[in-house]
């Protein structure tokens, strides 16, 4: 039997994002049909988030009372949360990590790529917490943990020597290959980019060759401007996000530590477009733009299964937005949605 759906509201339509009262139609999970329409509810219809870097595991040091440099609090393998997740049951992780799970699906988000420790059994850790859920989700193992994952996530060349070591039999299975790289200083970048890797994280210390060389290689970076600024390496003008879109490269958005902040999008773009001024169609084009990692993107376009979040503003001050766009960055929030679809399939909120 055929299943067809109509979702009417204010749509923001295709990578380019264009402000239309629209119908789409979904038919059998795929979107069929998108056609104007003058008369629609106060309902918008948004691409779903992609949560282009997180450490969930992280999220069982969440706010912990304390202080000290990138090194003393995360670096591995020593730093205070390592400490803390080596010491942490399996039960009480997979529990975290659900947690943290649902937090990024109720916010909008329908995918992430987590850098995940503990070798082998931590990928099988968040592969457990994430059975109940619908979500697209990459995980990005290390320490052994690449052999049974999606690919690996490389701290930074200086906290993994062996680096190097493991390179033919990424580049042998076609996995992802991800780096922390420029998080503290730019001293760890140009071997990431020797490496010819799927993404670059932080990016937040590159100088200008580096930035040209990123563009001319086409490798995405995913910025995590609130996990920088709490853990003292972010400034007015680091990361160097205008730069970046400037020079043509693609942005993605991460939320990193849930130690630090919750792995909600909203939040995330509300803080780059105060502190960094970036136009908001960049920054929701950044948000979505970590499903290509899945060799996908979640713009809303025709003849692809729909990827989306719709809001209902009609009880809000939000109904007298002049641009979408620019509200939804600086005044979107989770409590808002109603629905979001998932690769086709529908949560109720």
């Amino acid at each position: 039997m055929v299943y067809t759906e109509i979702i009417s509201g204010h749509a923001l339509l295709g990578e380019a994002l264009d402000e239309r009262s629209v119908n789409i139609v979904i038919t059998d999970g795929i979107i069929v049909a998108i056609e104007e329409e003058k008369r629609v509810p106060d309902i918008w219809i948004c691409p779903a988030f992609f949560n282009a870097h997180t450490h969930l595991a992280d999220t069982v040091a969440m706010d912990l009372p304390v202080t000290g440099t990138l090194i003393d609090l995360v670096t591995p393998p020593d730093g205070l949360k390592h400490q803390i997740l080596r010491k942490t049951t399996d039960e009480n992780l997979i529990s975290a990590m659900k947690s943290s799970i649902q937090e990024i699906i109720t916010s909008g988000t329908a995918g992430f790529a987590d850098f995940r420790e503990g070798g082998e059994k931590g990928v099988y850790l968040l592969k457990k917490a994430l059975i109940d859920y619908t979500c697209h989700s990459i995980i990005l193992g290390r320490k052994g943990g690449e052999q049974v994952s999606d690919g690996i996530g490389i701290s930074s060349i200086r906290d993994d020597p062996d680096y190097l070591s493991i390179m033919p039999y990424i580049k042998d299975t076609k996995k992802i290959l991800a780096f922390h790289a420029g998080e503290q200083d730019a001293l760890d970048v140009d071997a990431a980019i020797g490496c010819q890797p799927d993404l670059l994280v932080h990016g937040t210390h590159l100088t200008a060759d580096q930035i040209s060389h990123i563009a001319e290689v086409k490798i995405p970076i995913a910025i995590c401007a609130r996990s920088n600024a709490l853990l003292g390496v972010a400034d007015d003008a680091h990361p160097p996000i205008q730069s970046f879109i400037d020079a043509g490269i693609t942005i993605m958005i991460g939320t990193d530590n849930v130690m630090f902040v919750q792995p909600d999008m909203f939040q995330e773009m509300a803080y780059i477009h105060t502190r960094y001024h970036i136009d908001p169609h960049e920054i929701i084009r950044a948000a979505v733009n970590g499903s290509q990692l899945l060799h996908d993107n979640f713009f809303i376009i025709e003849n692809k299964p729909p990827n989306l979040l719709l809001m209902d503003v009609s009880d809000t001050n939000l109904i007298y937005s002049r641009d979408l766009c620019s509200t939804l960055v600086k005044r979107g929030r989770k409590d808002l949605i109603r629905r979001i679809i998932i690769n086709g399939v529908n949560k109720h909120f």
